[in-house]
C-alpha cells in the first residue's frame, strides 16, 4: 500500500468514526471507521516499522479524541436535537362534565382520535367503531377519566 492511499484510508476512518458519533446512529459507520483506522495503523506498522506505526497510532487516537471533544463542545448536538416543546395535552376540561348521550360535531378526522366540539368545548375524543370524517355528528358513548369515546350518529342535516 502506498502512502497517499494509506492517508486516505486513515482520513476516511476518522470521518466515519466522527459521523457515527454525531449523525449516524446504529454502529455501522463506527465499525467501518474503526476498521479502516485499524487497517491503516496496521499497514503503517508493516510498511515503516514500529516507530512510525506507534506515531500513526498515537496521532489517530489523538485526532479522534480531539474531534469528539470539539464536536461535543461546539454545540453541534443542538443542530441535531429537537428544540421545540409539544404543547398538546390530554383534555384540559373536566371529562366528567360530559355525560353519555351528549351530542357534538367532529372538528378534525377521528382516526380514531381527534378533536370534536361538544357543548361548545373543543375536546379530544376517540371513535370506537370506525374513522369519522370532519363535520359529522357524534354522540358520547362512554367517559372514562379523560378519555371520551364517541360514535357517529345519523343526522338528517347532512342529507
Amino acid at each position: 500500500m502506498n502512502t497517499p492511499l494509506l492517508i486516505i484510508v486513515l482520513l476516511v476512518g476518522l470521518v466515519l468514526l466522527t459521523l457515527e458519533i454525531v449523525a449516524l446512529p446504529g454502529g455501522i459507520a463506527g465499525l467501518f471507521g474503526i476498521g479502516l483506522l485499524s487497517y491503516g495503523v496496521w499497514q503503517s506498522y508493516i510498511l515503516w516499522g514500529a516507530t512510525v506505526g506507534n506515531i500513526v497510532l498515537i496521532c489517530c487516537a489523538a485526532i479522534a479524541t480531539l474531534l469528539i471533544i470539539l464536536l461535543i463542545k461546539s454545540k453541534t448536538w443542538k443542530r441535531f436535537s429537537l428544540n421545540e416543546e409539544s404543547d398538546s395535552a390530554v383534555n384540559q376540561v373536566d371529562a366528567a362534565a360530559f355525560t353519555v348521550g351528549t351530542r357534538g360535531t367532529t372538528v378534525a378526522r377521528l382516526a380514531p382520535t381527534g378533536k370534536a366540539l361538544i357543548d361548545g368545548q373543543l375536546v379530544e375524543v376517540h371513535a370506537i367503531n370506525k374513522f369519522i370524517d370532519p363535520d359529522r355528528p357524534i354522540e358520547i358513548v362512554s367517559v372514562e377519566g379523560y378519555r371520551i369515546d364517541v360514535c357517529e350518529i345519523e343526522d338528517n342535516r347532512f342529507e
